[in-house]
């Protein structure tokens, strides 16, 4: 069973989600949290496979209870998923920067949530479809990388990189095993060295790791 925490400052969207991961069959939800602060308490105490995070909550947000999740060493197996609407991309960027592993839109079709939840629970990133083309332009905005490629992709190789770039672009393994004519199984050794090289949790940090050494405009 995959355990979820829910976060969010809303009683009844909360009871919804819940309701939602309980009826799932293969997940189950191990706490509520109101405030950012409480969600950083209860993953601490219970160690859940997948968080869903709100962004806006009083007191302590949802980035900065994301950064403090993923920031201590013993919660490393659990996972954030941000929950948002549509005009928040800009705070979503940074809970992605503090370790988040993806975020869904809160109007996406419960089946589709589900499926985040399995994804992120196995260690893959997601992005919403319909908002990484505003995610990337947040990461153009920003400007130039804030780091030298060569520097932060010292003992990448050649072909890690080329794994990478098709990363950042949001292609799957199996996109990326066709694109590249690899096997399945390469593809996710190279994405598995990629995630240990550059110390990244997931699939997500891996698409911050190229739109910031530049590897992808």
């Amino acid at each position: 069973m995959i355990r979820v925490l829910i976060a969010d400052d809303q009683a009844l969207l909360r009871g919804s989600f819940r309701v939602l991961v309980d009826l799932s069959g293969d997940c189950v939800t191990v706490g509520e949290a109101g405030t950012g602060a409480e969600a950083v308490a209860l993953a601490a105490e219970h160690r859940p496979d997948v968080v869903l995070m709100d962004v806006r909550m009083p007191g302590m947000d949802g980035i900065e209870a994301t950064r403090q999740i993923c920031a201590d060493s013993a919660m490393a197996g659990t996972h954030v998923l941000i929950l948002t609407t549509f005009d928040l991309d800009e705070y979503v960027f940074g809970a992605l920067r503090a370790g988040a592993s993806g975020f869904l839109l809160k109007d996406t079709p419960p089946a589709e949530l589900l499926n985040g939840i399995r994804v992120v629970a196995g260690g893959d990133g997601l992005l919403a479809p319909s908002v990484t083309g505003r995610l990337i332009a947040e990461f153009a905005h920003r400007g130039q990388p804030s780091r030298p490629v060569t520097r932060r992709l010292d003992g990448v190789t050649e072909r890690e990189r080329e794994v990478l770039t098709l990363v950042g672009r949001g292609l799957s393994n199996g996109e990326i095993a066709d694109h590249l004519h690899l096997s399945l199984a390469t593809v996710k050794t190279h994405v598995g060295r990629l995630l240990a090289k550059l110390d990244a949790r997931d699939r997500a940090q891996l698409v911050i790791v190229a739109y910031e050494t530049g590897l992808v405009p």
